[in-house]
């Protein structure tokens, strides 16, 4: 089954809920202008206690300090730098991180495809994954969606993560891409406001993704 990633948590009973209904991935917001800036609802702390392998914590042009530091006293598993981070940086990310620790570099969908070629073909970085977002100022949780055709032009050679409006009612058009996402990243369309999830919403989306599964397994 796509594997599902809710991202933007900042709810501590919200969070156990999602736990208990095996959600993949728990994304959390270090970016400080974020309406969804994890540190204005929980601790590091907090989030350390939780049993979880798939805390990821999200980065926009944060130091290399700051990202190791947060990573270490929350114990995250994943690294998602959603900035202009360069190779120099991953490389040195990388080189300072828990070797368990995995990265995500996300790329912002824009107008200008060449320029996002150019950027995929041209990473030297060793980065785990993908992420694919809609461009904007406010870097994510926009509830806006690219148009996901574009991916059937790239050479993607890393497993990735969709993101950017993903919703129930587009979820259908996720299936013509060709190369299929390896995990989903949900947000502000599973919201009643920034940082409240729908838990009844998500839910129903849970339950779309394991039919597809067995219909796939099936066919």
């Amino acid at each position: 089954m796509m594997k599902l990633k809710v991202c933007g948590l900042t709810k501590p009973e919200q969070i156990l809920e999602l736990i208990s209904m095996n959600v993949y991935y728990l994304g959390f917001i270090f970016y400080e202008k974020s309406p969804r800036f994890v540190l204005n609802s929980l601790s590091l702390e907090d989030i350390e206690s939780l049993k979880h392998n798939g805390k990821v914590g999200v980065f926009v042009n944060a130091t290399i300090e700051n990202v190791v530091e947060i990573s270490r006293r929350a114990n995250l598993n994943y690294i998602q730098l959603h900035g202009d981070e360069d190779d120099i940086y991953i490389a040195e990310l990388k080189r300072q991180l828990n070797p368990e620790t995995k990265i995500i570099k996300v790329f912002r969908v824009g107008k200008e495809f060449e320029n996002l070629k150019f950027k995929i073909q041209n990473l030297k970085s060793d980065v785990d994954y993908f992420l694919f977002d809609t461009d904007s100022k406010a870097f994510g949780g926009t509830g806006k969606t690219f148009n996901w055709q574009i991916l059937n032009e790239l050479n993607i050679p890393k497993p990735y993560f969709l993101s950017g409006g993903i919703s129930v009612e587009n979820f259908d058009e996720i299936q013509n891409i060709k190369h299929q996402p390896f995990a989903l990243d949900i947000n502000s369309k599973f919201e009643t406001q920034a940082g409240m999830k729908d838990l009844e919403k998500i839910r129903e989306f849970i339950r779309i993704l394991e039919r597809k599964s067995s219909h796939e397994l099936t066919d």
